[in-house]
């Protein structure tokens, strides 16, 4: 391969017309210039110059290869720029997976804050609800560590998996939301099993962990929820509520732009809880980019 520095020193022979200027233009002596030359013609097998009178020409193919070598050099300097870029966070692509709370909640102010301060960066996120829809590995994960079956893998959901970094971010509660003429609207928390006549909307198409949680505080408690409605997600079931037709159990973070027609009550219970937990792949641990977005991450789940 072609050493890029020699190009370099060739392409100011031709432009200056002569070793001694491309010596003084490169800081270099003539002979270290002469030498380069020499050393361009045996990796080529071309004969770039000749003499002419006391001083040298390119010949047809010395000129050929100086135009070549401007446009290689010149990307060269693009690559170099890209890849200070990319060490410095400016650009590329980070990968995101979170889940659906979570994403509703905080990514769309977090996305904003990035894209303002990395405006090259491109970011590309999907949830962990729908398997397969980012083009590799997660650089940065949310997820519900109760998602993650202990008889499978017990350590991941603690915080230890292979090639990432994790930590928990925070413990939640659940609320339930009721119609707003609801016997309960006024109450600011309710116990589990004081639910287990209402009439209930499911909100979890994905069958989740979320979703699991509940289900399994509910059978401790000795009764199933009498689901009448299965609606795709929360936003939905919000809707079904403000029109009176039951109630809908969920995380607290997923209780947000409700409609005006209903009221949210805690729902106090100590089995009914989920542990947000951040992964980070741990070669992206010093990437600015990550550094910013993971410090925005933690702000939003301290609120």
């Amino acid at each position: 391969m072609v050493d890029p520095h020699r190009l370099r020193v060739f392409r100011a022979v031709v432009q200056t017309g002569s070793i001694n200027r491309a010596a003084a233009r490169l800081g270099y002596t003539p002979s270290a210039v002469s030498q380069h030359v020499s050393t361009l013609q045996r990796e080529t097998g071309l004969t770039l110059i000749e003499k002419r009178g006391r001083g040298i020409v390119p010949t047809a193919a010395g000129i050929a290869v100086a135009d070549r070598a401007t446009r290689v050099l010149d990307q060269l300097a693009d690559f170099d720029s890209l890849a200070d870029d990319l060490r410095s966070g400016r650009s590329g692509t980070l990968r995101i997976s979170c889940f659906s709370s979570a994403n509703r909640a905080w990514m769309p102010a977090i996305a904003a804050t990035m894209l303002a301060e990395f405006p090259d960066l491109r970011l590309e996120l999907a949830l962990v609800e729908r398997h397969g829809q980012l083009t590799g590995e997660a650089d940065v994960e949310l997820y519900v560590a109760e998602s993650v079956r202990g008889d499978r893998d017990p350590t991941v959901a603690d915080g230890v998996a292979d090639g990432y970094d994790v930590e928990p971010l925070r413990t939640e509660g659940y609320v339930v939301v009721v119609p707003r003429a609801h016997r309960l609207a006024q109450r600011e928390s309710v116990p589990l099993l004081e639910l287990a006549d209402e009439v209930w909307i499911d909100n979890d198409d994905a069958r989740g962990p979320c979703r699991e949680i509940v289900l399994s505080a509910c059978a401790a408690r000795g009764f199933a929820p009498r689901f009448r409605l299965d609606a795709p997600d929360y936003a939905t079931a919000f809707d079904y509520v403000a029109a009176g037709l039951g109630i809908t159990v969920l995380p607290r973070l997923g209780a947000i732009r409700l409609p005006d027609d209903v009221a949210t009550l805690a729902v106090d219970d100590a089995g009914v809880r989920r542990r947000i937990m951040l992964r980070v792949k741990r070669s992206m641990r010093t990437h600015p980019a990550v550094q910013r977005l993971t410090e925005l991450i933690r702000d939003a789940a301290r609120t």
